[in-house]
């Protein structure tokens, strides 16, 4: 877990089947808004930035869509740039020796969280002096 940061809830441990569809959640990169994502790879919740390394754009075909047909590598829609999705390293394409922002995900009690760190923050929506709230995107 990153710099003692708080963990973010991002989803139920059951909504990231093996290889399947990702879950969209939004951030702040950089003190920007930007989307992050959780996949399951090999029996493990990983979450990365959701953005390309070659030319910062979402990588998803259609929401939540990251893997290729044959669900093995992370696959940029716009520029093609394969990535490796255990890992977030580059495997081919555009994104020469980049990899993906990895976000430090723990599962626990059949929920996964996200964390916190220098980079990247949750988005607090202010709806009133008690309100805040740091909800996943549905996916």
């Amino acid at each position: 877990m990153s710099d003692g940061a708080a963990g973010q809830f991002l989803c139920r441990s059951d909504e990231l089947a093996e290889r399947g569809r990702g879950v969209v959640f939004d951030l702040l990169l950089w003190r920007q808004p930007a989307r992050g994502f959780a996949l399951r790879i090999d029996g493990r919740a990983v979450a990365y930035v959701n953005r390309c390394a070659h030319v910062p754009t979402e990588l998803d075909w259609n929401p939540g869509d990251f893997l290729d047909a044959e669900r093995r590598t992370i696959v940029c829609a716009v520029h093609g740039a394969q990535y490796s999705p255990a890992s977030g390293h580059c495997l081919g394409g555009p994104c020469g020796r980049n990899g993906l922002i990895v976000i430090d995900v723990h599962e626990s009690d059949g929920q996964v969280y996200w964390y916190p760190s220098r980079d990247i923050a949750p988005i607090e929506f202010d709806d009133g002096p008690e309100a805040t709230s740091t909800e996943p995107c549905a996916p």
